[in-house]
């Protein structure tokens, strides 16, 4: 929660200093693409507020309407960060396709994985497979959040590098960029320790009941 409000702080503060380029999300993201020579990723509007991501699947980057029409620093850090995602889409980057590989598993487990783990650790002393089961489906998300890291800190390498080899950043927004993309960045570290911390903890909940048994 605490790393949520210093980023969100952040963005806002970075959303009101206006880009000396003059380019909106949409621009910069369209700029990035193309001197990328990608040109069959189209940049379109997304509702929600930091709701930005890039699908691989239809191959949009879905800027947030604040990101896709602002003209700020923020809107020019976060519109490079989902290009960066596309990069790694045309230049099939290792740890996006492993990403990518595991989004339907994650996708089916999350409606239920809770409801098993919840039923693992009433029956743990009558029917402790049912607890085992529900580990090794939260066992993939946690694999999925240590996953992600890496991807995140690579878009953003890949957006930082290229927003000041083309100085759509100058050298006094250019701090201000890497700073909100950093504290982005943070959010995924810290979801994917909480995950972890809570695999950890089923384990051990499994193995104690294990050995009363």
């Amino acid at each position: 929660m605490l790393v949520s409000m210093v980023l969100k702080g952040k963005f806002q503060s970075y959303a009101k200093i206006p880009l000396a380029a003059g380019l909106t999300g949409k621009e910069v993201a369209e700029k990035m693409l193309r001197e990328n020579g990608i040109f069959d990723v189209r940049v379109i509007s997304a509702d929600g507020f930091l709701s930005d991501h890039y699908n691989p699947a239809n191959k949009t980057v879905n800027l947030s309407p604040d990101v896709y029409n602002g003209n700020s620093i923020a809107s020019a850090a976060v519109a490079a960060h989902e290009c960066g995602h596309a990069v790694q889409h045309a230049t099939a980057y290792s740890w996006l396709k492993m990403r990518s590989r595991l989004v339907p598993v994650v996708q089916f487990s999350a409606g239920i994985v809770q409801w098993i783990l919840l039923l693992g650790v009433i029956m743990i002393n009558t029917f402790p497979q049912l607890l085992l089961a529900g580990i090794i489906l939260f066992g993939l998300t946690a694999l999925f959040s240590v996953i992600t890291l890496p991807v995140e800190i690579d878009a953003s390498r890949r957006a930082l590098a290229w927003l000041t080899r083309t100085n759509v950043t100058n050298p006094q927004e250019y701090p201000k960029a890497k700073d909100a993309l950093k504290w982005a960045a943070t959010t995924y570290v810290v979801a994917a320790l909480a995950t972890i911390a809570t695999l950890v903890q089923y384990i051990l909940i499994y193995a104690n009941g294990r050995n009363r048994s």
